[in-house]
């Protein structure tokens, strides 16, 4: 009875909040419940911000709380496999019909590198016919470092997308671009973003001597949890307490003894792999699977899987568009009944989609994507209206949402609103005829985006 009082009164409170788009500032949630203690309704509010059913933008008195725009999560744009569909269903269940599980060492101590395929043969061949390098690209590092303005904004704001953070791309791109901070935005959104982009600088500038030693990884988790754990001593060391997994039935590893050495093991059995997309979807598996670290494993893993990207010149896996939903599922999938499929097909399609946008090194794979074809002429239309309406970044994101909320079917909003974004960052001379932008028109953008 008490569960269901509770979940009745976190739908009250959810339900007030997505009554008013703009914001509501608790206050007035707590006028139409005044059943709640303001207590109760602290906890209610943090509760569902928690759980990512609504957003807190503000600090204080000055904090108010919005609905969570819906973001698609277009699964039918992975073509998943029969296995990858069952293990998703697997998942899928409530949690009251998934069996509690604990770290299996089996999974890690079974995997004998070179021997072992996560990745068959014919699919290690197709990431590789869609992301080699030119020829002669130069040393470890040389192609990252040519593609590295971009690859800092695409990588640190998708992987900070799957975590939940709240920064749009063009809000992304002006912290790294200039380091001003979003208004309204968690600084701990801001925080997570350039501790991306540092991760990232570290990767390429070090591309000769980083490798998939404990070094590397241990330096990865430092940069990356820079000023977000409670413990400071936590950043670059590996965990000491317990940890539990949100939404799951999975029990992590609770002797440090035993992460060490597990985490040991799968750093000798990674560096031993010598196909380096077979290495890649290792780390991605395995690195979150035992948890070596208090928090932050999962960014550790997409930072990690870049490695040997970086070091032999292959285009990097940046996790364009990839929906948050199947992601987590995917790991959830693994971390449950060690199944891998439908992680498999989130990096499989993660890969080949990084590698068309960084289509100037290699052959251009697949068809038009058939979303941007739809809705071409609204593509062209927002765009143009962005350039020569608003006045500043937080305009430019007002603007593309209003028109996506005007003109567009509400489950493909969020995505168009993305695609825009994408437009918008990219946009440069050499393209604004598309948009039937004068080079007037687009200097004069320019010069109000750097302001």
């Amino acid at each position: 009875m008490a569960k269901e009082l509770l979940q009745a009164e976190l739908d009250q409170v959810a339900g007030i909040v997505a009554k008013n788009p703009m914001g509501v500032a608790a206050s007035a949630i707590a006028a139409e419940l005044p059943h709640v203690s303001a207590f109760n309704l602290k906890r209610r509010l943090a509760r569902l911000v928690a759980d990512k059913r609504i957003e807190m933008r503000g600090v204080r008195r000055g904090a108010k709380y919005f609905p969570v725009a819906p973001r698609a999560a277009r699964p039918d744009s992975i073509q998943l496999s029969v296995d990858a569909t069952a293990a998703r269903a697997l998942v899928q269940r409530p949690l009251t019909e998934r069996t509690p599980v604990g770290y299996d060492r089996a999974f890690l101590e079974s995997y004998r590198p070179n021997e072992t395929w996560y990745l068959p043969t014919s699919l290690r061949e197709r990431l590789r016919a869609v992301g080699a390098a030119p020829a002669q690209a130069g040393p470890a590092g040389t192609y990252a470092r040519r593609i590295l303005e971009r690859l800092l904004i695409d990588l640190a704001w998708n992987s900070s997308r799957l975590e939940g953070n709240t920064y749009s791309l063009l809000d992304t791109q002006k912290l790294i671009a200039h380091g001003r901070i979003a208004e309204g935005k968690d600084a701990r959104d801001a925080q997570m973003i350039l501790n991306h982009k540092q991760a990232i600088e570290y990767l390429v500038d070090s591309a000769e001597t980083i490798s998939f030693d404990r070094r590397t990884l241990l330096n990865l988790h430092a940069l990356l949890s820079q000023n977000l754990l409670a413990n400071s001593a936590a950043e670059g060391t590996l965990r000491t307490i317990d940890v539990g997994i949100g939404r799951s039935t999975f029990m992590p590893l609770a002797m440090p003894q035993l992460i060490e050495e597990c985490f040991h093991q799968l750093v000798d059995t990674a560096q031993a792999i010598d196909d380096p997309f077979e290495q890649a979807f290792f780390a991605l598996v395995h690195l979150p699977y035992l948890q070596a670290f208090e928090d932050v494993n999962k960014r550790v893993s997409r930072l990690a899987a870049n490695i040997p990207f970086v070091k032999d010149n292959l285009v990097p896996i940046s996790f364009v568009d990839v929906p948050q939903d199947v992601y987590v599922e995917g790991l959830l999938a693994v971390y449950e009944n060690k199944r891998i499929e439908l992680l498999r097909d989130v990096f499989v399609w993660a890969y080949e989609r990084s590698a068309s946008r960084y289509a100037a090194v290699r052959q251009t794979i697949g068809e038009p994507d058939p979303f941007r074809f739809k809705y071409r002429e609204n593509l062209r239309v927002a765009v143009a209206e962005v350039v020569l309406e608003a006045v500043n970044v937080d305009d430019a994101n007002r603007r593309i949402h209003q028109y996506a909320e005007t003109h567009i079917p509400q489950n493909d909003r969020a995505r168009f609103a993305e695609i825009v974004e994408t437009e918008i960052v990219n946009l440069h001379e050499g393209n604004i005829a598309r948009y039937r932008l004068r080079p007037s028109e687009f200097a004069a953008w320019s010069a109000r985006k750097a302001t």
